[in-house]
This record gives structure tokens, sequence and C-alpha cells, in this order.
């Protein structure tokens, strides 16, 4: 089964073909991504309308790639698969439509992806992980502690109740006059940095409720700048190592709890799971193994290349889907926001 899958819900054009010969096996015959982190990088932060037009322009040329670089025409394909939400509503509608159109002329079935649920599933993309695990979906723009019990069926433990932790690297890195995009700069910054500097607090740790709070954090970090200003270089990277030991500290903390409520819910876990684009910080990474070697599980965490938007991912979760049979009509409508309760496995 080989699917292609395209990914335009943020600021990445992606293409992807992925062919699953069978349940639980891959292989990624392509993956091309653009980022358009030049195009943003002026304005400190996405905007929706250049991200779209972006889009545009590229699309056709990766998705044209993707085909050439995996060996394979149109005709080739047995579904095609595009990222429907939830994003950027501009974007989503750009790779929707395409999607749509390629389907159409090839006579291929078409699938709709929940962009989240395309996250989710990556662990079996990469690891053929088995249902069910405990996923930490961690991005700009999510943060959420999820059962993942099969392919549409997702129960979600905890959330954040403000900022996602993503969001909150980028709005620290931004406060502290760091380059977009922000949370690799921190993270950069924080490896020559004192963590023990600055006395941050960790939000809600200790709950049993599997829920973040980063918004107060981000205050803090706010405040002691303010303090202290003007900054300078050993500053920044004081206060970038603090915020990120408190982040850290905060994860273990409700992933812990995470695991407790799952356990509660859905008996052991097969695994722990950490996916989306704060999957690539490499501190995070190695607290949350420490924290599965110690609940007796397995940590998988996607490669670097697969943890920001991708259409590997995107073109795995068409081909899970399709294999149940799980299909859209052309008339699907693109989403801003699409919880991964809404779906149907």
């Amino acid at each position: 089964m080989r699917v292609l899958g395209i990914e335009t819900t943020c600021d990445e054009t992606a293409a992807a073909v992925v062919d699953s010969p069978r349940e639980g096996e891959a292989t990624i015959l392509s993956n091309e991504v653009l980022s358009q982190i030049a195009e943003h990088a002026p304005y400190g932060g996405v905007v929706p309308e250049i991200a779209a037009r972006a889009h545009v322009e590229v699309l056709d040329r990766i998705v044209a790639r993707a085909l050439k670089t995996a060996g394979v025409k149109l005709a080739d394909l047995d579904g095609i698969a595009a990222a429907a939400g939830p994003g950027l509503i501009g974007g989503v509608i750009v790779g929707l439509t395409t999607a749509k159109a390629l389907a159409l002329v090839a006579g291929k079935p078409f699938i709709a992806v929940n962009h989240l649920e395309a996250h989710a599933l990556s662990a079996r993309l990469t690891d053929k992980v088995q249902f069910p695990y405990l996923l930490l979906l961690a991005s700009g723009g999510h943060t959420q502690l999820l059962a993942v019990r099969g392919v549409g069926d997702y129960v979600r433990l905890g959330t954040t109740m403000d900022d996602a932790i993503g969001e909150a690297f980028d709005k620290t890195a931004k406060l502290l006059g760091l380059p977009y995009p922000g949370g690799p700069q921190v993270e950069k910054e924080a490896e020559r940095g004192d963590p023990e500097r600055f006395a941050l607090p960790r939000p809600l740790s200790g709950r049993p409720i599997p829920d973040f709070s980063l918004s107060g954090l981000k205050t803090a970090v706010r405040l002691e700048a303010e303090r202290i200003a003007p900054l300078t270089a050993t500053d920044v990277a004081d206060l970038c190592a603090s915020f990120q030991a408190a982040v850290v500290d905060v994860v273990v903390d409700r992933t812990r709890a995470g695991l407790r409520v799952f356990r509660e819910q859905c008996g052991k876990p097969n695994a722990l799971v950490v996916a989306g684009g704060v999957a690539a910080n490499q501190s995070i990474r190695r607290a949350l193994q420490r924290l599965a070697g110690e609940a007796g599980l397995r940590l998988v965490a996607p490669p670097l290349a697969l943890c920001t938007d991708n259409g590997a991912m995107i073109a795995w979760a068409g081909a899970e889907r399709l294999r149940l049979g799980l299909v859209d009509g052309l008339e699907t409508a693109p989403r801003a926001r699409w919880p991964l309760a809404e779906l149907a496995g």
C-alpha cells in the first residue's frame, strides 16, 4: 500500500510517500519538506497569510519531487492523504484542495488526516509500537497527554490550561531577544547557562490530574528579566537554563501523573511516546527516558526529522486509516480546530 501524504497546516510545506506492505510495517520512500523560517523570521512568528501564499507557490513542486524521489507515479498510489486540520485555515485549504484534485484526477481514495492523529501514530511508523500507549504530544500549538488505544481511538488524559510547551519556549525566546524560531534558540542558550540561578515555579506539580500550565512560568521569567535588566549574555543563558529546567521538571511530573491515570483507565501502556516539535528537545528526551525506565517502559521518540511537521506522518496516518476502510469524500471541509475526540475509528 503506497500513500502520498501532504502537510500544510503551519509553516512547513511537505509531501511524502510511504509504502506499507502489511499492517504495522512501513518504509518511507520519500519525505520532502520545505520550511518557511526565512519568510517568517522578520516578524518573529508565523504570519498566516504569508504561510498560505508560500504553500500555494511551492506545493506542486514539492509533491512532484516526493513522487520522483519515491520512484512512483500517481497511478501507482493506493491513496492520497492530506492534513485537513487542525491548523492555520489558509494553509490547510491549500493542501486539502491539492490532495482532492490529485485524488479526483487519479481516481484514488482520499483520506482527510487529523494532524494530531498523524503525530499520535508516528511512533508506529518508526518503531512499530503496539496499542495502547501513552502519548505526550507537545508542540508550538498543542500540549496533551493521550491514551492512544487504536486508530481513531484516543482518550485525552490531560491538556494545557493556557500556553502550549512550544509556545512558552517561543514566547520566552522573544522576551529575551532571541531570533525565530525561539525553541531551539532557548535550548542552545540553556546549554551554557546555570539552571539553578533563578528560582522559577513548577506549575501544577503534584496535582493528580495531569494538566499543564505554562503561563505563570513564562511570567516568572519576564519578572526576573525585568528585575535584572539590562540583560547580559550570561543573564540570557542563565534565564534560558532555569526556564528549561523548570519545563523539564513540569513535563516529568505531569507525565508521571498521566501514567497513573492511564493505568487506572486503560491498564498498562506498551510504551511512553513523545511526539511533536518539542520532542526534539534533548533535555526533555533525556528526562522522559529516565521516567520511562522508572516505569518499566520504553520511550519512543521519532527521529528529529519527524518531530516537526512532515508529510511522512500524514502518509502513514492515511495508510493506517485506509487499511481500515476509513476514506473520505471530496466534500470534506478544512478545519482550523479538530479535537481528536471527534475522530471515529
